[in-house]
């Protein structure tokens, strides 16, 4: 992936594109709030629950890919033409509005960044926050779907004997220590621990290109790259983190959620040490 991932707080306003509000977090459901408190101006709400995931289940997981139409369907509402820019944003460093970057790059648009820092960054260039909610005349997007790489769970079974297939949960839900949402602890067989987190500085910023690629050279140069997480969501946060560092990598988008619920799959307990 050559085109830019990420886009800076300053650059924005010079940017024209459809703006994204995707702020979302695990069992915590109030970005629609807080969209509605206070946004980037002229941008949208997105509903990443219903919007960005099919309808959970223990065959496909918490939060399966939308199919083509549904996403098209959204992404129409959202008010996106085709040949738009797109902006995404959200208030936790990029972890849920990744998953848009990601549908809509899969989706076939071309140019879909993610705001690096997030509102949090947009606001400390002394941007003033627009309260309630916009509204955007349709758009007449056309997706074709297919445009990033994806693998189902048999291939995650067997990736790990033919390139590096990286977890990107918490390490201690990598190891079995915990697990607070799906049915059994522990991670794919041959996963290797990479947690999101460890992309972003202590501002909430991906870091460098530079740094980033070094973290991923460390786990072997010139093999295919698959990565999957509890639900899909966070995975597209590591693969954004990839692709700024100027390596492709597959989703898993069934991820842990789905193989937990497998209980024909086999659990990897073993620690290693995290990346």
């Amino acid at each position: 992936m050559t085109d830019p991932v990420l886009i800076r707080a300053d650059a924005v306003a010079a940017h024209p594109s459809v703006v994204l509000d995707v702020r979302w977090a695990l069992g915590a459901p109030n970005g629609r709030q807080d969209y509605l408190d206070g946004h980037i101006p002229g941008a949208v709400f997105v509903d990443l629950e219903t919007e960005l995931a099919a309808p959970p289940s223990t065959a496909s997981g918490r939060h399966p890919l939308p199919s083509l139409p549904d996403l098209q369907a959204a992404a129409r509402r959202w008010g996106i033409g085709d040949g738009d820019a797109v902006v995404v944003y959200d208030g936790t460093g990029g972890m849920a509005a990744a998953r848009a970057w990601w549908l809509l790059r899969w989706g076939g648009v071309a140019d879909v960044r993610i705001l690096d820092g997030g509102l949090q960054a947009w606001l400390a260039t002394g941007g003033e926050p627009e309260v309630g909610s916009h509204e955007t005349a349709p758009g007449t997007v056309t997706l074709a779907g297919d445009s990033m790489p994806t693998i189902d769970i048999d291939t995650a079974a067997g990736w790990p004997a033919c390139g590096v297939l990286l977890d990107a949960r918490a390490g201690e839900r990598y190891r079995g220590e915990t697990e607070p949402v799906d049915p059994r602890a522990g991670h794919i067989p041959g996963a290797i621990s990479a947690p999101t987190a460890e992309n972003l500085d202590s501002s909430g910023h991906f870091k460098s290109a530079e740094v980033l690629k070094a973290r991923f050279d460390a786990l072997g140069n010139d093999v295919p790259v698959a990565v999957y997480c509890g639900s899909g969501v966070t995975a597209a946060h590591e693969i954004a983190a990839l692709a700024v560092a100027g390596i492709e990598a597959s989703l898993y988008p069934g991820s842990w959620s789905q193989w937990s619920n497998d209980d024909t799959r086999p659990v990897g307990l073993e620690p290693v040490e995290d990346l």
